[in-house]
């Protein structure tokens, strides 16, 4: 996921959650998660799997993106997964 631009992606954790962040580089950030130096919240539910990638014009939709994925509820995120073929379960 190197592409020139920004990205919005979720991860599924160890313990089953799910966590929204935004990358110009996901997969550099997606290590970074599992080497247990990137957010504290996926520090202790190592390894993290990436599931979702939305490319967006650049830093502020990004950031804008992840904000209202992570307003959604647990089971609106399962639909978005879902409505994207991506099987996380």
């Amino acid at each position: 996921m190197n592409d020139k631009g920004y990205f919005v992606y979720i991860l599924l954790c160890a313990d089953g959650t799910f966590y929204t962040g935004t990358s110009n580089d996901v997969d550099k950030r997606v290590k970074t998660h599992n080497s247990g130096k990137g957010a504290k919240y996926t520090k202790t539910r190592r390894p993290v799997k990436l599931l979702y990638t939305e490319k967006l014009t650049d830093k502020s939709a990004a950031l804008k993106r992840e904000i209202e994925i992570k307003k959604l509820s647990r089971m609106k995120k399962e639909k978005l997964l879902d409505m994207n073929g991506i099987n996380w379960r």
